[in-house]
Order: structure tokens, then C-alpha cells, then sequence
């Protein structure tokens, strides 16, 4: 028996406890809650996994909060690009989009592309106009700024400090531009059907160009009914060359591991030893799910039908 259940992520490396200010903290557990929300009611209707997930992300690109979307930080050049994946664990299907700048919800372009094109992967203007073509939203290059993104910008611009990881560090730990801002969800529906879907804004400061580890399947984003679905956030870098979501279904169809000790062994055996800092998040086909990270927090809900929902920021 398959338990329906959504998990939603907006992010791992969470502002320091002595950062984060009652109202503030508030704010994003609010924005996790109506969401999470938002996918438990798809799910206990009867919808799908891959319908739940959709709804998730795209309402976590909705919010200002969190860096997908609406919020989404700057490169060095002063622009926004964007990436996102999607998969469904039934079919194996999936859809990506990466570097995009006038996509107003750039999940539902990656689920255009798995659904709509015999690609997976679609990247900048081509991925653009493959979605105008759909009928998506088109945006002016400005509707992703936020006064605080632009703030950031400056800040790291000024420092000189490069591209800016949004985890938290033990030298800074009150750094409020040091958080990963990746969004994702992860669910399992009644017929015991798994998806996962992934967005970004990238990092602060990054070379226009730069592609991380959200649109790439496998790395931050994979599904698969026979193991789980995963999304991570984190490192990139390091996530893409540990192939960090795939990893933890490899461990559970080669090594017959559980989704718990999957999910642990990658972050805390695979990406951590290589510098990594981040988390996932991650579901099977049964509902369990399973949450690890090695950052200070990461923004998490967690929402069973039929059951109160659970958030969390810290450990």
C-alpha cells in the first residue's frame, strides 16, 4: 500500500537562528505550509504525483522568498537565468530547460519539453521559444528582481567575492547572502507512482552560463517508481559529479539499500567528503520519505493526506 505524500524543499543552507527574526521566520514557514498544502489537497483528490510536484514548484517560482522564479538572484553580468527539470518515475519521462531569462514559471517548461518535444533538454532562446509556443507566460528580463537579490548582487559585486554558494559557513554563519536557494518537491500518489521536479535561480554572482545541477537528470532531479524520486540542493558542482539524485536510487536497486540509508550515505558519504554543502529531498513508492542535509537548515515541509503537515527550517 502506497502512502500519498508531497515534500517540498526551498532550499538548504538556512539563515543562522540568531539571523532569522520571529516575523522573518514566519514568513517562510507560512509560504512552506500554503504550498505543501497546495500539493496534499491535489493528492487527495486523486491527482498525480507529477500534477502535485508541478503545482509545488511552480508556486515556490511564485514566491519572492525563496531563489526560483520571482527572487531569483543575479549573475556577474546582472541578469537572471534560470533552470529547471522534471521527472515521472511511471514513464520515466522527463523534461528539462536551462539558462532561460523570460520564462515566468520555468517548471511548466520543462514539463512542456518531457511532454510536448522527443528532447529532454532544451537550453536559452530555444528553450524559450519552444514555450512561448506552448502558450506559456512571457516576462520582461526584470520580473525576477527583488530589491533584497539586487542588494546581494551588489554586495558580492563589491566584495569581489566571486560566485556566491548560498550555504552557511562556520567562519560566517550570519551571512545572509550564504544560503542555497534551489526549489523542489518530491511525491508519491495513491497508485504508488513517484515524480520529482527541480528549479533555480542558480548563485549569486555565477558567470551567465554557468548551469548547476538542477536541470540535469540524475544530478538534481531524478525519478523512478522502481527505487524514488530526489531533488537536491547544494553544491552543484559537487552534486553533478556524484550524480547525487540517480546515487541514491542506485544505492536502493544495487544495494538494496532503504531510501533512508540511500539518502544519508550520498550526502554524508559521497558529497560531503568532496566539500559539499546541501541536502535532498527524497520519496519511494511506498511513501516513505527521507530528508538529510549537512548544512545548518533547509527550508522543508512535509504533507501526508490525511495528516497535519510538518515543517522544519533547522535540525
Amino acid at each position: 500500500m502506497s502512502r500519498p505524500v508531497i515534500v517540498i524543499h526551498g532550499g538548504a543552507g538556512a539563515l543562522a537562528r540568531q539571523a532569522m527574526n520571529g516575523e522573518r521566520e514566519q514568513q517562510y514557514r507560512d509560504a512552506l505550509g500554503l504550498i505543501v498544502r497546495r500539493g496534499q489537497g491535489i493528492l487527495a483528490q486523486g491527482g498525480s504525483a507529477l500534477d502535485a510536484v508541478t503545482e509545488a514548484v511552480r508556486l515556490l517560482e511564485e514566491c519572492p522568498l525563496f531563489n526560483a522564479g520571482k527572487g531569483a538572484v543575479y549573475t556577474h553580468q546582472g541578469g537572471h537565468e534560470l533552470d529547471a527539470a522534471i521527472m515521472d518515475g511511471h514513464t520515466l519521462a522527463a523534461g528539462a530547460v536551462s539558462g532561460v531569462t523570460r520564462i515566468r514559471n520555468p517548471i511548466l517548461a520543462a514539463r512542456g519539453v518531457m511532454e510536448h518535444s522527443p528532447h529532454v533538454m532544451l537550453i536559452g532562446a530555444g528553450a524559450e521559444s519552444f514555450a512561448f509556443g506552448l502558450g506559456l507566460e512571457q516576462v520582461a528580463a526584470d520580473y525576477f528582481s527583488t530589491p533584497e537579490r539586487y542588494a546581494q548582487w551588489r554586495r558580492a559585486l563589491d566584495n569581489d567575492s566571486g560566485a556566491v554558494l548560498d550555504h552557511d559557513s562556520a567562519s560566517d554563519p550570519i551571512d545572509a547572502d550564504r544560503k542555497f536557494g534551489t526549489v523542489g518537491a518530491v511525491a508519491c500518489d495513491e497508485a504508488g507512482h513517484v515524480a520529482a521536479a527541480t528549479s533555480t535561480g542558480g548563485m549569486t554572482n555565477k558567470q551567465a552560463g554557468r548551469v548547476g545541477d538542477s536541470p540535469i537528470i540524475g544530478a538534481g532531479c531524478y525519478a523512478d517508481d522502481a527505487t524514488a524520486a530526489v531533488s537536491c540542493t547544494g553544491t552543484g558542482e559537487i552534486f553533478m559529479r556524484r550524480v547525487a539524485a540517480y546515487d541514491v536510487a542506485a544505492q536502493m536497486a544495487y544495494g538494496g539499500h532503504t531510501l533512508m540509508d540511500a539518502a544519508q550515505r550520498v550526502i554524508f558519504e559521497k558529497i560531503q567528503p568532496l566539500g559539499g554543502t546541501g541536502g535532498l529531498i527524497a520519496v519511494d513508492a511506498a511513501g516513505n520519505v527521507a530528508l538529510p542535509f549537512n548544512s545548518e537548515g533547509m527550508y522543508r515541509a512535509i504533507g501526508y493526506v490525511g495528516s497535519d503537515i510538518d515543517i522544519g527550517i533547522y535540525r
